[in-house]
């Protein structure tokens, strides 16, 4: 949350080990979500109904101006039950210590609901009514539900008597449900405004969202027709992405978007380096400005960590070769932008017409960087050691259209492939693919990408945001001053690369609260 010229971030955390368990709230406190400060827990077990945890939930700033906390506890007895927090003292500008009332739990599972699978509230809004509204993830068998609750003083809440959406997907996790348009925001009375709801799959560990049209005075959420609901539904990030949240930004009348990435090594690699799980950088997100979609791009204050850069431009890589962007003291921490320009569309392979249920995930697999295609495999090569052994690829593929869904249009498929990214063992090595909504006949062939490198994490985000892939990845050669960066083309087609700006990026300041 934003609350007086701070950014509060808390975090699913355990304070006693490198894996799940003993779950507290952390908190950390920044003013341009870059260099954080890293203070005490603010919600941590201390009463019956959080004794066996402080699971995820939502910050909401109340019309007054004070700050409120609702979070999942699980009580004596193992349910999940949903409780309030305040701050203890509004004039500590980090907020450092909460209270909880004895009134608490605030919402508890009625009958028949599953006390086992009951969490996660959202930020709560309050409607024309002046009630408060709230959204908590629950199931009923296999269908995973979005639960409504509503409010007039925040401590005493009642269900709705239907959920405000549900799909057959198993138990849905760490719902978001929020105003979006194309300026981001989505304020009421805002134009082409629509409303998300996200929801996290328990089953899958994949996250997909729907928008639509939300009315507040009967608290009905019907999405857009156009768009999948379910496992095939629209993804923030068709990669390591988890367990997302947005706020909003009031400062800057932006929405932002944080995602948690989990390791891809093993516990035993994750208890040797003390630590486990990275949030993803903050993103933007807005609707895309045909209304098909949600954008998202790192947010502008990144950008502040940009050091020494290197520039390519107008160089055209012929079929099969590649070649390295050189002069970057260290590529494992880099801000690559780049845009690739197809130079002959007419070699795309026709889209086979099997894949055309199938999800990119398993298109990508069956043609991944290695497999010689008409356009593309072409892209980057990240984390890349000298002879090439280890590196990860982060590629485009232009296939005809079939006609179909996609009325012959070409399809454009975005991958991550790690398959070559690291000599170790016992490593979770997935490729993660998602198609692109680009119509690249009438962009000139070109198709632009951002990929950011810091470590383990390679973060990518495909024509302008509207395909964003996060990969971990564990190279034990590309290392530090070690790793190099290429830009490769395994298709037929010459590729050429319009510019490319690659920028090394500084570490951002992570400091002790100093009280």
């Amino acid at each position: 949350m934003y609350y007086k010229g701070v950014y509060h971030l808390f975090y699913q955390y355990n304070p006693k080990g490198a894996v799940w368990g003993n779950i507290v709230w952390a908190h950390a406190v920044s003013t341009d979500l870059v260099d954080w400060v890293m203070l005490p827990p603010a919600i941590y077990p201390t009463a019956p109904f959080d004794v066996n945890g402080c699971w995820s939930g939502s910050a909401t700033v109340l019309p007054d101006g004070t700050p409120v906390i609702m979070y999942t506890g699980i009580d004596g007895e193992n349910r999940q039950v949903q409780n309030v927090a305040y701050p203890k003292d509004l004039s500590d500008p980090y907020l450092r210590e909460w209270v909880k009332p004895d009134y608490n739990p605030v919402i508890a599972p009625g009958p028949g609901m599953n006390a086992t699978a009951f969490r996660d509230p959202t930020t709560a809004w309050q409607g024309p009514d002046g009630l408060w509204r709230l959204v908590i993830g629950t199931k009923d068998n296999h269908r995973g539900l979005a639960m409504l609750y509503r409010s007039r003083d925040f401590k005493r809440w009642a269900p709705a008597r239907r959920a405000l959406h549900s799909g057959d997907t198993g138990m849905w996790e760490c719902p978001d449900f929020y105003p979006v348009n194309s300026a981001g925001v989505g304020v009421s009375g805002s134009g082409g405004r629509k409303h998300v709801l996200k929801v996290s799959l328990d089953l899958t560990r994949f996250e997909y969202y729907t928008f639509g049209e939300y009315d507040d005075a009967t608290d009905t959420y019907v999405p857009d027709a156009a768009i999948a609901d379910g496992n095939d539904g629209l993804r923030y990030d068709y990669g390591n992405f988890y367990a997302s949240k947005t706020f909003l930004d009031t400062a800057k009348q932006r929405r932002i978007l944080w995602g948690w990435a989990n390791e891809s090594d093993s516990t035993a690699d994750d208890l040797r380096k003390g630590w486990a799980g990275v949030q993803a950088v903050p993103r933007k997100v807005w609707l895309a400005p045909d209304g098909k979609q949600l954008v998202q791009w790192p947010v502008a204050e990144i950008e502040s960590l940009r050091g020494n850069h290197v520039n390519v431009t107008d160089t055209l890589v012929k079929a099969g070769q590649h070649f390295e962007v050189s002069g970057l003291a260290s590529p494992a921490q880099a801000d690559v932008e780049a845009a690739f320009q197809v130079m002959d569309l007419d070699k795309a392979e026709p889209f086979d017409p099997a894949w055309r249920g199938a999800d990119a995930e398993t298109v990508c697999a069956a043609r991944g960087a290695e497999a010689k295609g008409g356009v593309g495999p072409f892209g980057l090569w990240v984390l890349a050691s000298d002879d090439l052994k280890e590196r990860t690829a982060v590629f485009f593929r232009v296939f005809k259209g079939g006609g179909g869904g996609d009325g012959g249009k070409h399809v454009v498929l975005m991958c991550n492939d790690p398959s070559m990214s690291s000599h170790a063992d016992n490593l979770y090595k997935p490729t993660f693919a998602g198609f692109v909504d680009v119509e690249v006949a009438q962009t000139g062939g070109k198709i632009p990408l951002r990929t950011l490198i810091d470590h383990s994490v390679v973060e990518s985000f495909g024509a302008h945001g509207k395909t964003c892939i996060l990969s971990r990845v564990y190279p034990t050669k590309a290392v530090g001053d070690k790793a190099r960066l290429y830009v490769f083309n395994n298709g037929e087609s010459d590729v050429k690369v319009t510019h490319l700006n690659a920028y090394e990026m500084r570490s951002a300041k992570i400091t002790a609260d100093v009280k």
